[in-house]
């Protein structure tokens, strides 16, 4: 019998924790959360090369977070037809291909394919997350499968910090702000500035690669458990494998799944758009740093987001997940309301404190989510739907550069984020008077069968 087969129960659980292949696992993390803040160097870096609205810059993220968008259901399909490891592999490769892309992006000098760039590394990105995010909460017994997931999501934060120091020293240069610079050049000067400033957008990428290229191999030859629920072998196949569109209407019909899946996606979204607009922030509010003075902020975000979740692992280790995240989502909110008023670059310093806020809401609410659907069959859609709600990433930081271009201010359009922290809020309140309904429910019943 295989050691998968020792360990494993009949939910598609395991009765404890592989620890290699948990730790190897949660390195992916890290691998897709360089690429994410890699995205908040490029946004600020095109503006000034290609001379872009804040909508346009936020296409990046559209093409990014779309990816993962379009990809999620068919990383679900193989993950179905074969198992997670193979859809990691295949993340990987797509991962590597994306960044093998900006050597010829870079020679073409046009934003469009650029963009063609990174959505082919949100593909990859799209299976290593529908696989991973899944994986890692069922690679161990269910009752700590939120608090696994959670652990691995604290290693994304530090491969956030590392794609925006590879940001800062590789592709930002010292000197004034590009557009200072780029202010005091003919056209002839500035085309050929801008060409030299694309060229160090490969830089990171190179890196990325190698790393990429080794981790693959190492996901090679490391054996993996299936993670799937044991199918009855005295059922039908058709009744144990639902169609898509059995599963779509059973995860539609539960209004408990519906509702997470748009706190996932305002929270996504919001999550990205502050982060995409910090070093745009900074700038404007002080015109004596450049970009990489600005991406200091952004490392100071990522540390504060990692700080972020062990104090939410911490903390929900000992009282209601729920609770924890109801109280994260009021002093988010209030946060980001003192960045629309405030006057001086305590605005900044307000986004990186909101970044704290973020640390546990991705995983919370996917473990939570994910958990309501009672019937194991549908976990490896309902995963992939989860992973869908992150196109929030890729239309609330483009509804924010609308509201930027048009009132005219990059501080008032973090309004945005914060309606989308309010329904987070609402969310986790609508979650804890669920539960006291049921436990107020349950008393009753145990006092009247007593009485």
């Amino acid at each position: 019998m295989k050691h998968k087969d020792l360990i494993q129960l009949p939910d598609g659980y395991l009765r404890k924790t592989p620890v290699f292949q948990f730790i190897l696992l949660s390195i992916l993390f890290p691998l897709w959360g360089a690429a994410a803040s890699l995205n908040d160097i490029l946004i600020a870096q095109f503006k000034s090369v290609f001379t872009l609205s804040d909508f346009a810059t936020a296409l990046v993220q559209s093409a990014f977070y779309g990816g993962y968008f379009l990809v999620a259901i068919p990383a679900s399909l193989v993950i179905k037809k074969a198992s997670y490891k193979i859809a990691v592999i295949i993340g990987l490769l797509f991962y590597i291909i994306g960044c093998s892309l900006f050597f010829p992006a870079s020679s073409m000098a046009t934003y469009t394919m650029f963009l063609c760039a990174i959505f082919a590394i949100a593909i990859g990105l799209g299976f290593l997350e529908t696989s991973a995010n899944t994986f890692s909460s069922m690679m161990g017994p269910r009752q700590y499968a939120t608090l696994r997931l959670n652990i691995s999501q604290t290693f994304t934060p530090i491969g956030s910090i590392l794609g925006i120091l590879l940001g800062k020293y590789l592709i930002f240069q010292e000197g004034e702000s590009l557009d200072k610079q780029i202010a005091k050049m003919t056209p002839e000067e500035a085309h050929i500035f801008s060409l030299n400033m694309l060229q160090h957008t490969l830089q990171p990428y190179k890196y990325m690669i190698f790393i990429l290229m080794v981790v693959l191999v190492i996901f090679l030859l490391t054996k993996y458990p299936s993670c799937k629920v044991h199918e009855d072998t005295k059922t039908s196949n058709k009744a144990q494998t639902p169609s898509i569109l059995e599963t779509l209407k059973y995860l539609g019909a539960n209004k408990r799944f519906r509702k997470g899946i748009i706190a996932q996606f305002l929270y996504v979204g919001m999550q990205v758009a502050v982060w995409s607009f910090t070093i745009r922030l900074a700038l404007a509010l002080n015109d004596n740093i450049n970009e990489r003075s600005a991406s200091n902020f952004m490392v100071y975000s990522f540390i504060a987001f990692f700080i972020g979740k062990f104090i939410a692992n911490f903390l929900m280790a000992r009282f209601s997940p729920k609770k924890v995240l109801f109280v994260y989502s009021i002093i988010g909110t209030c946060l980001l309301a003192y960045i629309v008023v405030a006057s001086n670059m305590m605005a900044v310093y307000a986004a990186i404190s909101v970044s704290m806020i973020f640390g546990p809401c991705w995983a919370t609410i996917y473990g939570e989510t994910l958990e309501v659907v009672e019937e194991k069959r549908y976990t490896e859609m309902a995963g992939a739907i989860l992973v869908m709600a992150i196109v929030g990433g890729a239309i609330i930081p483009a509804l924010q550069g609308i509201v930027s271009d048009l009132l005219g201010s990059i501080q008032y359009a973090f309004l945005v984020p914060m309606i989308c922290f309010i329904y987070v809020g609402y969310y986790f309140y609508s979650e804890i008077k669920r539960e006291s309904e049921i436990k107020n429910n349950v008393t009753e019943v145990l006092i009247q069968k007593n009485s």
